[in-house]
């Protein structure tokens, strides 16, 4: 990764984006991830592909942590 620290809250309503260009000299993947406010694009060339499965892989990991912590948490009721 180059040198940029971004820090964005996902929401419910997250939208994300794959496009493939196929340029000969110079082919990438552009993966969209963004929402009403901020949007980030990240590139990936050639040769980056298991950077992605272990993006995906820790995105994994980090929704099952989100249910573990979730299914820990008591529920919490509303007065009146």
């Amino acid at each position: 990764m180059e040198n940029v620290t971004v820090s964005a809250h996902i929401e419910p309503d997250t939208r994300f984006r794959v496009t493939p260009f196929a340029d000969r000299a110079y082919p990438f993947v552009s993966l969209r991830i963004g929402g009403d406010s901020v949007e980030i694009a990240l590139l990936a060339a050639p040769g980056t592909s298991e950077a992605l499965r272990n993006l995906a892989a820790a995105a994994i990991e980090a929704a099952g942590a989100l249910d573990a912590m979730t299914a820990d948490m008591p529920e919490v009721t509303g007065r009146g």
